[in-house]
């Protein structure tokens, strides 16, 4: 069993939604980069989330480290593709349920400590550190092939405090609709261009 497994893979705690929430048509044209505004607790650590946003399209690029500086940095995943906000969540007012294609998936170690690649289930996946590698074929540790899995089930809102994803299950599978989550994280938000 790899810590993607073992640990809760999302923070804590969910956070409700706040009164003023976006349109599905606002949400279908994003435009930007949201980040996360600090550490979050991610896989028994810490994490950082970046989307990018534009023409109907998305990219993610998560970070994890040991500790909240970000410092001790263990691996980077990056994923991508187009996606579509389909109909209301059932679950929490305010959000739709979204389906973010994975067009590719790549992966980079970036620990040389090979007792954490084991932890996490990379030891097997011939990841050489610092070099990033495109898993989409073969799939590594808890994210499979996009052959197999080439949609992430989600939930987005958009309301005063940034644009809000579901709470991920520990196994990480959102592959499906049924495993839509029912819950919003804390928000990721707009960076600023810098003029």
């Amino acid at each position: 069993m790899n810590l993607f497994q073992s640990t809760a893979v999302a923070v804590a705690l969910a956070t409700p939604v706040l009164a003023e929430t976006a349109a599905p048509d606002a949400l279908s044209t994003l435009r930007g980069t949201y980040e996360s505004t600090g550490a979050e607790p991610w896989y028994g650590g810490f994490g950082h989330r970046e989307f990018v946003f534009a023409d109907g399209n998305w990219t993610l690029t998560f970070t994890h480290a040991l500790d909240p500086d970000m410092a001790l940095r263990t691996f980077q995943f990056r994923t991508g593709g187009s996606y579509a906000v389909g109909s209301p969540s059932d679950a929490v007012e305010g959000a739709f349920r979204t389906v973010f294609r994975e067009d590719w998936k790549h992966l980079t170690l970036l620990t040389p400590d090979p007792a954490l690649a084991t932890a996490f289930g990379m030891a097997d996946c011939g990841l050489t550190v610092n070099l990033e590698t495109d898993i989409s074929s073969t799939g590594c540790a808890a994210w499979r092939p996009v052959a197999e899995c080439g949609e992430d089930h989600d939930i987005l809102a958009s309301d005063p405090s940034g644009l809000r994803f579901g709470v991920r299950p520990d196994d990480n599978d959102m592959c499906s609709a049924d495993k839509t989550p029912t819950a919003l994280l804390p928000a990721v938000v707009k960076r600023l261009p810098l003029d």
